[in-house]
């Protein structure tokens, strides 16, 4: 089996488009789709890197071993709507989803503008990924973006760095990507703490904090007490310029 084989049959078992792959390796999806090809192979520096995302070793995708699995180190992007349960029972259901995609239209489309690779959807929540090179200044671009484009205050952003895994969760019929881990858990379980304590609407741990231009100005909420965390995380709210 050929490289271009490995890659193709890999991205489809982990649920990715070309485009998803592109923007996971800070790629053009004319490359990847060369690549799978067999036109062109990548290069040196981006081998290690695709190999994470794929979840395979190099040696694996130059065909010295058979697969392996692994995980690879991310920023998650987390986003809700306040208040969305309420809205959901004072209008109609067609309504609400009318309402609610033209939201995540404009959010994926400045989570893709900084090469995300979107997740998935779930009621009022969005989920995608940031990996690659500077990632967590990327997805904080594309969190001040989003909140700029779409100007709605319901909207709540928070962002975690740390190793995630990629892969199909669900019956093999049904089964769609998914990310887990640590890092994932921790995006989601500060929501409701930046819903109600950060009003620009964003908020990082400081392991995304730790990676972002040195530049960007943080309101530090510190010593905050998290359901289901032991001990006590400082959250940052970056300051938006008006």
């Amino acid at each position: 089996m050929d490289i271009g084989k490995r890659i193709r049959d890999r991205r489809i078992h982990r649920g990715l488009k070309q485009v998803d792959l592109a923007h996971a390796l800070m790629v053009s999806p004319q490359a990847v789709s060369k690549w799978e090809r067999g036109e062109t192979c990548p290069d040196i520096i981006t081998l290690p890197e695709l190999a994470r995302i794929l979840n395979v070793t190099t040696d694996y995708l130059l065909g010295v071993t058979e697969q392996k699995h692994g995980q690879f180190e991310a920023t998650v992007f987390c986003s809700s709507l306040n208040q969305f349960a309420r809205k959901s029972i004072t209008v109609e259901s067609k309504e609400l989803a009318e309402w609610a995609n033209v939201i995540f239209h404009h959010l994926t489309e400045s989570a893709l503008r900084y090469d995300a690779v979107p997740v998935k959807y779930m009621g009022d929540g969005f989920l995608c990924f940031f990996s690659g090179a500077d990632h967590a200044n990327r997805a904080l671009k594309a969190a001040v973006h989003a909140k700029q484009i779409i100007q709605n205050p319901s909207l709540i952003i928070t962002l975690n760095s740390g190793d995630i895994y990629l892969g199909t969760i669900g019956h093999p019929d049904y089964c769609s990507k998914d990310i887990c881990g640590q890092a994932v858990n921790l995006a989601f379980l500060i929501m409701d703490y930046v819903a109600h304590h950060c009003p620009v609407g964003i908020g990082l741990t400081e392991s995304t904090a730790n990676q972002v231009d040195k530049a960007v100005v943080f309101t530090r909420h510190a010593q905050v007490r998290i359901e289901a965390i032991d001990e006590k995380i400082t959250i940052f709210e970056p300051k938006l310029k008006s």
